[in-house]
């Protein structure tokens, strides 16, 4: 499991700690996907306002984002505690 992002993993964790080491590996993962979604998104244009991307690239997006706040958000609250 996440064989493409082994070493970011062991190199967050050993900088970091497991738990908030794994966390921004999710960030990265989270990062690299809002890209490529980012990229379809050019392609695939909203026809009533083409100037943005169609809906669900921009649902899709936005969970991404929000999913990235959460994880930074726990990840400051991790760093707290320590």
């Amino acid at each position: 499991m996440l064989d493409n992002y082994r070493e970011a993993r062991e190199r967050y964790e050993f900088q970091m700690g497991p738990v908030r080491g794994g966390l921004a590996t999710a960030l990265d993962i989270l990062t690299d996907a809002l890209a490529l979604v980012g990229q379809h998104g050019v392609y695939c244009r909203s026809t009533r306002q083409p100037q943005f991307p169609s809906m669900d690239v921009r649902i899709v997006m936005e969970q991404i984002e929000d999913s990235k706040a959460l994880i930074i958000g726990a990840m400051q609250e991790l760093k707290k505690g320590v």
